[in-house]
């Protein structure tokens, strides 16, 4: 018999979290100096008023990653299995000033926020552990398959030239079926 190895990452829930047990997120910038001020949890995000520079910060309203793909290609993979469990964000652009300048990863419990050096290339990787982490399966990359256990979680992207993109991690392909029956043959 395999003995199972437990990694100190590793979910050890039994079933998956709920999608709605982390607030959602809001993100206000600075014009002045660019500070970002990522808002969650409370009541009326969309009204709060930060201030900084002596003047009131911008909400940064997202649009869908799709939309500016000819500007700012995202994409993601989920990989480790179950005791590496990690979302890998990856991005193409044809212009410097389209290239993310940050990118803001919410899951199931809270958020990770990762600023993109300039020399920093393609892809960004979000390390999860805990209730983060939890997986159906072992499969390293992930599947995609119906159970999409990371349904929930979104990636933000923000640069000057696309401003803020949102792109929830919520694919789900049909190759893991393919893959089911090369192995049987």
């Amino acid at each position: 018999m395999i003995e199972q190895k437990f990694g100190p990452r590793r979910c050890r829930d039994t079933r998956k979290p709920r999608a709605d047990q982390c607030p959602d997120v809001v993100f206000y910038r600075c014009r002045s100096c660019n500070s970002l001020f990522p808002v969650t949890g409370g009541q009326a995000l969309e009204e709060k008023k930060i201030l900084c520079c002596n003047e009131e910060a911008e909400r940064l309203a997202p649009t869908d990653a799709g939309e500016a793909k000819e500007f700012l290609e995202l994409s993601y993979q989920i990989t480790g299995g179950y005791n590496d469990n990690a979302v890998k964000v990856s991005w193409k652009t044809k212009k410097q000033e389209c290239a993310p300048q940050w990118i803001y990863l919410k899951t199931f419990t809270g958020g990770y926020l990762k600023y993109v050096m300039k020399e920093k290339r393609s892809p960004m990787v979000f390390a999860l552990a805990d209730t983060d982490a939890f997986c159906y399966c072992d499969e390293d990359p992930c599947l995609e398959c119906v159970f999409r256990c990371k349904r929930g979680f979104t990636v933000y992207a923000y640069s000057e030239g696309t401003g803020l993109l949102e792109m929830p991690l919520d694919r789900m392909t049909a190759h893991w079926q393919t893959r089911e029956k090369e192995t049987e043959r």
